[in-house]
């Protein structure tokens, strides 16, 4: 018995990383801005686009907000415990005065729980406000897409948890893309999504354009 206890043990040690995710499957990708950096330099001071395929996808950053040195730093299908653990390579470098982030259904797709997502967030805003005490960050809420309506429960209480916790604090900001994409129903509105209920389409980003703007510095 004392072995078979062990055993137990040391099988739930082995496989505890695989459950709480594995960053360092990402490496390649973080090692790919690295070396674009070094050739191309981003500018300093500008606002950081970070998160899963959602910020990826979101090719019309420059013509949105036009004036502003954007910054995409997405790397699809990644959750929002990535973003965190990348923070220092990814975001700090270019000393940004504004961060905005997307991630967390995909965490929530995979097992996680609202609180384990928010968790995530408290690491990844409080690495950032220890580095950039000035840089503000905005949190983009987790859309109601269409192909992950079964965990709807879980992105709402995700979303009131997030919001509470950006509400603590005068640097983070809370961008509800939520509700203006539900319909009449509440229910997610097909027409901004593209083939796969997922990702989004132009009249989707329309509305996050709009959603996010205001908390962006004037160009």
């Amino acid at each position: 018995m004392p072995f078979l206890r062990f055993l137990t043990a040391a099988l739930a040690l082995a496989v505890a990383p695989l459950a709480l995710g594995t960053p360092e499957k990402w490496a390649a990708a973080i090692d790919k801005f690295t070396e674009t950096d070094a050739i191309h330099p981003p500018p300093k001071d500008g606002i950081v686009f970070v998160g899963s395929s959602s910020i990826v996808k979101w090719t019309s950053l420059e013509r949105d907000f036009p004036g502003l040195k954007v910054i995409n730093r997405g790397f699809g299908g990644s959750e929002l415990g990535d973003s965190a653990f990348y923070v220092e390579r990814i975001v700090i470098p270019y000393r940004p005065r504004v961060v905005v982030v997307y991630a967390g259904d995909n965490d929530l797709q995979a097992g996680k729980s609202p609180e384990d997502v928010l968790a995530d967030f408290q690491s990844f805003s409080s690495k950032i406000h220890s580095a950039l005490p000035k840089a503000r960050i905005v949190y983009i809420a987790i859309k109601p897409s269409p192909s992950r309506w079964s965990i709807k429960d879980k992105i709402v209480r995700a979303n009131e948890l997030i919001a509470a916790e950006c509400a603590k604090d005068k640097r983070d900001a809370f961008a509800d893309v939520y509700t203006p994409m539900l319909n009449a129903k509440g229910e997610p509105r097909p027409e901004l999504f593209v083939k796969d209920m997922l990702h989004m389409n132009e009249k989707g980003y329309a509305i996050w354009k709009e959603i996010v703007l205001p908390f962006l510095p004037k160009p």
